[in-house]
């Protein structure tokens, strides 16, 4: 008997858990969404208008909790000093009105589509230039409502700020371009944004710019003050640094190359004067073609780059070298001139002695030969003039001989002065822009470090 009894209650015991199973089977839990969506968001229950409550609800202001996961970032514009920025926003905050029944942890959380279904901080980016969402293939947003009331929103979307730049030590410089975001119409009395705890700025592992290099990010706070009240306010700061191996291969190696190709006319002979012309126009246009280049990619700012110093310079290199055929050309026909006019006197001196040897002999024909001389002592008296001037001469010819100069000595080589302009110019010019070059890398490249 207490055998049948313990079988009959094992049998009830098994149809009720297959009773409760099969219910459980039977629960469709979209239509328990429907259902609990009906009663947070039904007509009449949840006003979209209203703000939350404050932190455990009192009557403070709403906190909202704000991440950004950058997806790329397309271009960074010197000219209009821009960016562009693909990112996901997300916020999330606290709305005690929404709290919901979970059914014993089955409903993780709930999904919506339509942000106006809730109440939405009215967050903008106050240094925005343009902005899109995305809507392929559906709109790229969600609400998630969590059974304890809180909301989290997230959206992808692409933006073009605003990024102010100091172009002083372009291309040797890095640029700090900021995110802001801030309440447009809550003052920190109704809402406070906050950076989420942890990690609130991701960036994409494979990110790649072109001409720059995300160095790093750093969040902040940037709340501001009107006669209207004070707004919360978030900001993040992104540091590029800008990649100088594409402008030492399309600026500085090729500007280099034509202040030296420049210098070739130095070598050239002097009166080779259509090569040594063209040589110098040649270089001199390209430099200048190279300038305007440059500065057509960049804007006009009122002080001066570091790249322009560097083309600046080049350009008076090139047009001495220019300057320099134009003086050696003078000299070399001023020295012709001199050459043909010491000739010239130099004749003249020869047919004065000439005719003075000429005249000289007629003389001694026609003298009569009654004629006296008066003889000169042959011994001079210790205060004679004569023996006094040779005298000195004597001590002036004993005297130590002076140490010759040894540039002198070596430009004395060279018989022309033109000449002595082209081989002194084959060595300043090099060294000039050498010494120029290591004033410049050490200037530029210790004040980027400080900048660092």
């Amino acid at each position: 008997m207490g055998s049948g009894h313990f079988f009959w209650a094992i049998l009830y015991f098994a149809s009720l858990c297959s009773a409760s199973l099969a219910n459980n089977a039977k629960i469709n839990f979209r239509e328990k969404e429907k259902k609990v969506l009906d009663q947070i968001l039904g007509a009449g229950k949840y006003d979209a208008r209203i703000r939350p409550s404050g932190v455990n609800g009192t009557d403070g202001p709403a906190v909202v909790r704000v991440n950004i996961f950058v997806r790329s970032i397309s271009k960074i514009d010197d000219v209009t000093m821009e960016y562009s920025v693909q990112l996901t926003f997300r916020e999330q905050w606290t709305d005690e009105r929404l709290k919901f029944d979970d059914i014993q942890g089955r409903l993780k959380y709930l999904t919506l589509t339509e942000a106006n279904r809730v109440w939405m901080p009215d967050l903008f980016f106050s240094n925005e230039k343009e902005g899109h969402f995305h809507n392929i293939i559906m709109p790229n947003v969600y609400i998630r409502i969590f059974p304890n009331g809180s909301v989290l929103y997230s959206i992808r979307i692409s933006l073009t700020l605003a990024c102010p730049m100091n172009l002083k030590l372009y291309p040797l410089d890095r640029q700090i371009c900021s995110l802001r975001m801030a309440s447009y119409g809550w003052t920190t009395n109704d809402l406070v944004f906050l950076w989420k705890e942890g990690d609130p700025v991701q960036v994409v592992k494979n990110l790649h710019l072109p001409r720059f290099t995300l160095e790093k990010f750093l969040t902040d706070y940037c709340n501001s003050k009107t006669n209207t009240g004070e707004y919360s306010c978030l900001k993040v700061d992104l540091l590029f640094k800008r990649e100088f191996s594409y402008y030492l291969i399309q600026i500085y190696i090729p500007c280099c190359m034509l202040v030296i190709v420049s210098w070739v006319s130095f070598w050239l002979d002097q009166g080779a004067v259509p090569a040594r012309v063209s040589l110098g126009v040649t270089t001199l246009l390209t430099m200048a073609t190279q300038t305007s280049g440059i500065n057509a990619s960049l804007p006009p700012v009122s002080y001066t780059k570091a790249i322009d110093v560097w083309t600046g310079v080049c350009l008076t290199f090139v047009f001495g070298a220019l300057l320099e055929f134009a003086l050696v050309n003078y000299a070399s026909r001023s020295g012709l001139n001199k050459a043909n006019m010491h000739k010239e006197n130099m004749r003249k001196k020869r047919r004065d002695l000439e005719q003075a040897s000429l005249d000289a002999a007629s003389d001694l024909l026609d003298t009569d030969s009654n004629a006296t001389f008066a003889m000169k002592p042959l011994v001079r008296h210790p205060g004679d003039p004569i023996a006094l001037e040779k005298r000195l001469q004597c001590e002036v010819h004993m005297q130590p001989p002076k140490r010759p100069n040894c540039c002198k000595t070596w430009l004395s080589k060279f018989p022309t002065r033109s000449k002595r302009i082209d081989v002194i110019s084959r060595i300043t010019f090099p060294l000039v822009f050498a010494l120029f070059n290591l004033v410049y890398w050490s200037t530029y490249l210790f004040r980027e470090e400080e900048d660092e």
